[in-house]
């Protein structure tokens, strides 16, 4: 099993950017897959997450309105849209599966992806 998450880099505030999380190993319909991001001096928080059918999503209160995700399932990769990203959203971001639940708590995902910068700055 190997997640690989990449698209990260530097965004200027109100931009956008979309991350990728390339599964392997697995399939899709088998796990829930996640995103959490970690910020300077902060512990790691869920993001969003996927059902393993792909039919939901879930987004935490924090990113609504401006973060979605989706999935590829040709490609095997889901991916976290960002828009309208700020200064706190700088992190670095992860991809995690593992669990059939789409639970934003870090805990039951045993895999894991190396994490993505994202820095929102001018």
């Amino acid at each position: 099993v190997q997640l690989q998450a990449s698209g990260g880099g530097l965004v200027q505030p109100g931009g956008s950017l979309r991350l990728s999380c390339a599964a392997s190993g697995f399939s899709l319909d088998d796990y829930a897959i996640a995103w959490f991001r970690r910020a300077p001096g902060k512990e790691r928080e869920g993001v969003g997450s996927i059902t393993r059918g792909g039919g939901r999503t879930f987004i935490a209160d924090s990113v609504k309105d401006r973060f979605t995700i989706s999935r590829d399932n040709a490609k095997t990769t889901v991916y976290l849209q960002m828009s309208s990203l700020k200064p706190d959203d700088t992190a670095v971001y992860y991809c995690a599966s593992g669990f059939p639940i789409p639970t934003l708590k870090e805990g039951p995902y045993p895999y894991w992806g190396q994490g993505t910068l994202v820095t929102v700055s001018s």
